[in-house]
């Protein structure tokens, strides 16, 4: 018993003399280092957005000012920009300007993205607005677009669009409505199901007409993402698995394809995985950069 007494006696006085460490509060958030934001008030859609950029470590080097760089452009900026930061922070995958596109502004997140990643209207969304992927192309393409690479040493022949679920989509439907305005796409668990899968008869009619497609594109899906793995209502493997294998049925001229299936990952934490495994294709595989 005196022997316990002790020993307790003994830790008390010991941590009695560990030094506390002083804690400071320094900011009210962490600032992403390299990163700027910026407001377009649009005429094209009469909306205002903002774009988040990063560029990348020693861009403003004066060994680097003659250099270009690619840039990855994606949408739900709120979400998608801090991963894409992360996913680029080491200096192997820190090599392009990253610029995200928010919500528009004064609007819930859900129904700005909704309206402006559909490319048609779907009677069938009783809580959202869709049908303005066209418009808000024309927004990235003709005030987005010469913005950042009038302001930044961005090249434009290595433009990579990426996005995720419905962004995902957009892509695709940009990919087969018009595929050189970027170079590269990186398209997460592309919600291939919209509009009862208008993008097999979009890819159907690109077929009937193009025997070229000369872009790169990595489609990543989570293995999860089925009906029977995840309660989904669409199986986003199955539709990723056909359109893989429709685009690799055609042989377009220029085409360099990759996907998979994401082993363990579902529809909420496909994206870094996809992003940073195209982008690992992209500047390894295909750019050697």
């Amino acid at each position: 018993m005196i022997r316990a007494i002790l020993l307790i006696a003994i830790l008390v006085l010991s941590n009695s003399l560990i030094a506390k460490p002083l804690i400071t509060k320094v900011s009210e958030s962490f600032e992403l280092s390299g990163s700027k934001i910026y407001t377009v008030d649009s005429d094209i859609l009469k909306r205002k957005y903002e774009l988040y950029v990063k560029l990348p470590s020693g861009y403003s080097n004066d060994d680097n000012k003659n250099k270009t760089y690619p840039i990855i452009y994606l949408n739900d900026g709120p979400h998608t920009f801090k991963v894409a930061s992360g996913v680029t922070h080491f200096k192997d995958m820190d090599k392009a300007i990253v610029v995200a596109i928010s919500f528009a502004h004064g609007e819930n997140g859900q129904y700005s993205r909704v309206r402006d990643l559909t490319p048609v209207v779907d009677s069938g969304w009783k809580r959202y607005t869709t049908g303005g992927a066209s418009k808000y192309l024309q927004f990235i393409e003709k005030e987005v677009m010469p913005f950042i690479e009038g302001s930044f040493r961005g090249d434009p022949t290595r433009r990579i669009l990426s996005g995720h679920s419905l962004g995902g989509s957009f892509g695709a439907w940009v990919l087969l409505t018009n595929p050189q305005l970027f170079s590269t796409y990186i398209l997460t668990s592309p919600s291939l199901w919209f509009k009862d899968e208008m993008i097999f008869d979009l890819e159907n009619k690109y077929a009937s007409h193009n025997n070229t497609l000369p872009v790169n594109v990595y489609i990543a899906t989570g293995a999860l993402e089925t009906i029977q793995k995840s309660h989904m209502r669409n199986d986003m493997v199955d539709g990723h698995k056909r359109f893989l294998a429709k685009l690799q049925s055609r042989n377009y001229r220029g085409l360099k394809l990759s996907g998979e299936v994401v082993s363990g990952t579902d529809h909420y934490s496909t994206f870094p995985v996809g992003l940073a495994k195209g982008l690992r294709w992209v500047y390894q595989d295909l750019w050697a950069i």
